[in-house]
C-alpha cells in the first residue's frame, strides 16, 4: 500500500520512517519532505503544497492512508478536503483543530467541561490587556491566540515584559482583524507531553515524553519549538498518568463529541505537573509534538500503519482501546541541532556534514534541511534531531551527544543538557 505524510519537518521524517517499516507499506510519499526523507529507501518527496492538488495526487496514486503532520494544514481544513474526496486521512477536521488553532477556543472549551487549566482572560484590545496585567501578579503568561509554530508564548517575569508581548501581538494602536491574546496565570511545576491516538470515541495513550522548549542550557533564553526531548518522562508517574486520562484526555474527547465536533487524530496535551503530582493543561495540540515524536517513535515496536488504519476504520466492533501497543523498554533521547540565529532569524544554506549511517540505536531525523547539488543544507530553524536509544537516560544521552559532536554546519547550536531533568529524579 501507499501512504502520504503531509509536512516537511522532523516529526514528518519520523512518521514516514516508522510507517514504511510496516510490511503492508510499499511507499511513503512526503509532501514536501526534506533532505532526510529524500535519502530514505521507499520514501519519495512530493513538491506539492496546495491541499486540493495533494488530494488529486492521493487519488491518482491510490494512496491508502494520509497522515497529517503540521498544524497549519489541519487548521486550513486538509482533513475536510480529503474526506470530501473519499480519501482516508488521519487527523482532526478544521472545526476540531480549533483546540490548537485558537487558544481562546481551547480555554473556553476547558472551562465548559471542567478540565483543569490555568485561570485566564481573552483580549482584543491592547489597552485592556495591559490594564489587566497591571492589576495581576507576575510572572504571567501571554499567548497569541492563533498558531505561532511553538513560539507564541511569553512567560513574562515582569509587567514590562508582558506589555511588550501584548504589543507584539495586538500592536499599540488598532489590532489586526481577529487578533487576540490570552493572558493566563503562571503555573508552577514541571512540564510534560501527553499524546494519544483517538478515533473520535476511543483513546489510546502513547508513551510519555518531555521536551526542552528554551534555547539555552538550564532552560534559559527564549522559547523555541523545542530543543530536545526524551521518552519516557519520569514525572508522569502511574498516578499522574491515570489522572491525566480521567481528568483531561477523556473529558476532552467526550466533550468534543458532545458538542458535535468529534476529535479524531493525534491529541497532544501539554501538561504542568505540580509538586503534589496534580496535572493541569497548559495547551492542546492537534498533532504529534516535535521533537517528542522522534524519541516516541524510536521506542514504538508496534506497527504504526496498522494502528492508524485501525483508528480510521471507525468500526464499533473493534474499539481502539483493544489495541495493545508494544514499547521498547529503553529510554529514547533526541537532541535538536538548530541553525545559526534560531529562533529569531535562522540562517539558511549552510552545508551539513558528518551525518552518520543509520544504526539500530541511533537515528538522525531531518527537520530544516534541503538538498543542494546532492548535499544537505540548512533550510529552517531546527535542522536535525539526533535521537538515540539507551538502557538509561544517561546512556541514551551519551550516545546522542557522541553523534551530535561529529555533525557540523556553520553556526550550529544545541543544548548540552537534554535529559537533565530526568537524571535528577
Amino acid at each position: 500500500m501507499k501512504v502520504l505524510v503531509i509536512g516537511g519537518g522532523g516529526r514528518e521524517h519520523a512518521l514516514a520512517w516508522k510507517l514504511v517499516r510496516s510490511p503492508r507499506v510499499q511507499t511513503v510519499f512526503v509532501a514536501p519532505g526534506n533532505a532526510g526523507t529524500a535519502a530514505e529507501p521507499h520514501l519519495k518527496n512530493v513538491a506539492i503544497a496546495d491541499l486540493d492538488r495533494l488530494a488529486d495526487f492521493a487519488l491518482a496514486e491510490k494512496v491508502a492512508l494520509t497522515v497529517v503532520g503540521p498544524e497549519a494544514a489541519l487548521a486550513a481544513g486538509v482533513v475536510d478536503i480529503f474526506r470530501a474526496r473519499g480519501l482516508r486521512i488521519f487527523g482532526p477536521t478544521k472545526e476540531a483543530a480549533q483546540l490548537e488553532s485558537s487558544k481562546a477556543f481551547a480555554k473556553a472549551f476547558m472551562k465548559r467541561h471542567a478540565i483543569p487549566t490555568a485561570g485566564y482572560e481573552v483580549f482584543d484590545s491592547a489597552a485592556a490587556a495591559r490594564a489587566y496585567v497591571d492589576a495581576a501578579p507576575v510572572p504571567i503568561v501571554v499567548k497569541a491566540d492563533g498558531l505561532a509554530a511553538g513560539k507564541g508564548v511569553v512567560v513574562a517575569a515582569s509587567r514590562e515584559e508582558a506589555h511588550a508581548a501584548i504589543d507584539a501581538t495586538l500592536g499599540k494602536g488598532r489590532p489586526a482583524k481577529g487578533a487576540r491574546v490570552v493572558i493566563e496565570e503562571f503555573l508552577e511545576g514541571e512540564e510534560a507531553s501527553f499524546m494519544v491516538v483517538s478515533d473520535g470515541r476511543g483513546v489510546l495513550p502513547l508513551a510519555t515524553s518531555q521536551d526542552h522548549k528554551r534555547i539555552g542550557d538550564g532552560d534559559t533564553g527564549p522559547n523555541t519549538g523545542g530543543m530536545g526531548a526524551y521518552s519516557p518522562a519520569p514525572v508522569v508517574t502511574p498516578n499522574v498518568h491515570a489522572r491525566v486520562m480521567h481528568e483531561i484526555v477523556l473529558p476532552t474527547i467526550e466533550g468534543m463529541a458532545a458538542e458535535g465536533i468529534p476529535f479524531s487524530g493525534f491529541l497532544y496535551a501539554g501538561l504542568m505537573i505540580d509538586g503534589h503530582g496534580v496535572p493541569k493543561t497548559v495547551e492542546f495540540n492537534c498533532r504529534l509534538g516535535d521533537p517528542e515524536t522522534q524519541p516516541i517513535l524510536m521506542r514504538l515496536k508496534s506497527d504504526l500503519f496498522d494502528l492508524l488504519m485501525h483508528a480510521t476504520a471507525h468500526d464499533p466492533a473493534q474499539p481502539l482501546e483493544d489495541v495493545e501497543l508494544q514499547w521498547d523498554r529503553r529510554v529514547a533521547l533526541g537532541v535538536v541541532m538548530a541553525a545559526s540565529g534560531y529562533p529569531a532569524e535562522p540562517r539558511r544554506g549552510d552545508i551539513v556534514t558528518g551525518l552518520p549511517a543509520e544504526s539500530e540505536d541511533v537515528k538522525v531525523f531531518h527537520a530544516g534541511t534541503e538538498l543542494r547539488d546532492g548535499q544537505p543544507v540548512t533550510a529552517g530553524g531546527r535542522v536535525l534531531c539526533v535521537t538515540a536509544l539507551g538502557d538509561s537516560t544517561r546512556l541514551a544521552q551519551q550516545r546522542a551527544y557522541e553523534v551530535v559532536r561529529n555533525i557540523s554546519f556553520a553556526g550550529a547550536q544545541y543544548r548540552h543538557d537534554i535529559g537533565q531533568r530526568a537524571l535528577k529524579r
